[in-house]
């Protein structure tokens, strides 16, 4: 029987270089791997035109895309995760001085519905008490999901126009995952960031993921198999990069995880629903909760349902 190839758009990690150099193949397929860069780009093409067979993509995205109905189904494979704490900043000049007092002020963000917006809202709502109905949420570009409609409080930002400059302008008070910003008069908003997050992780259950992998349906369609498969083959990808840092032959590419799994004393990048499943839930609640989708939905509704006991 002839080995069945999928087309996939992956980015580039410590544990996903195993499956893209062919070192880790999953049993029974075929990976055809499709360089995007940067792989956000990805996700817009998958959702509207259904460019790949396997597909990264923003967790909010795909949650807002299968509110769309948009034949796609994600596996229990979280490759991109990342704290809140440090991705909003803000313009000394505009008289903020904590998180509270971005009520009544115009915070930029990319997109409504990209996962570092949809995160640092949540986090922002729920350890910072903002009313994120008070805030006008201004964008610089269009949602993934061309259905969606975004709530009254978010405003289209004019054609061309930049976040980083905007803000460093006072066009906007803040800004919402646009990296560093080298102006003197643009701080982040949560002092001491990283050891807040670490707290927050210990405290809270959660650890934010960012971005997970999704399956055209009419694959899963011809053949159930490819998705315990292909779980399969990203947690053998990622434990080749566990084995080299225990055996103490870390790569430089690999600090980080180290960081990580020092500072959160666990695997810093667990798969699987039933690890995950504070994190699912929450990230289900802030898409209610922002208006992103209507009403909330399962956890298990989201996975494949051959790969929801899989860790």
């Amino acid at each position: 029987m002839a080995t069945q190839s999928l087309k996939t758009a992956i980015g580039t990690y410590p544990h996903t270089k195993p499956l893209k150099d062919g070192t880790v193949q999953p049993a029974g397929f075929a990976l055809e791997h499709v360089e995007v860069s940067p792989i956000v780009a990805a996700f817009r093409r998958m959702i509207r035109n259904q460019e790949f067979d396997v597909s990264e993509m923003a967790i909010s995205t795909y949650i807002v895309a299968r509110a769309h109905d948009k034949p796609i189904t994600a596996i229990p494979v979280f490759v991109v995760r990342s704290f809140p704490h440090g991705a909003t900043q803000y313009n000394t000049k505009s008289g903020i001085e904590e998180p509270k007092d971005l009520e009544g002020r115009r915070v930029g963000v990319r997109a409504y519905t990209v996962t570092s917006g949809l995160w640092a809202r949540g986090l922002l709502s729920d350890e910072y008490g903002v009313d994120l109905d008070k805030v006008t949420w201004v964008v610089v570009d269009e949602e993934h999901v061309q259905e969606y409609q975004t709530p009254p409080n978010v405003a289209q930002a004019g054609a061309g126009k930049s976040l980083e400059t905007m803000l460093i302008d006072g066009e906007i008070d803040a800004a919402v995952g646009i990296g560093r910003v080298d102006s003197p008069q643009v701080k982040p908003l949560i002092p001491n960031a990283q050891q807040a997050a670490f707290a927050w992780a210990k405290e809270s259950g959660i650890y934010p993921i960012n971005h997970t992998i999704v399956i055209q349906n009419r694959i899963l369609e011809s053949d159930p198999g490819v998705a315990p498969a292909l779980f399969n083959a990203f947690k053998e990808a990622k434990q080749v990069v566990t084995d080299r840092i225990a055996a103490g032959n870390a790569l430089p590419e690999d600090d980080e995880r180290q960081r990580l799994q020092d500072a959160l004393g666990t695997d810093p990048l667990p798969y699987g629903v039933g690890p995950n499943l504070m994190t699912l839930e929450a990230v289900i609640r802030y898409n209610v909760e922002q208006g992103l989708i209507d009403s909330p939905v399962s956890v298990q509704s989201l996975f494949a349902s051959n790969t929801l006991d899989l860790a």
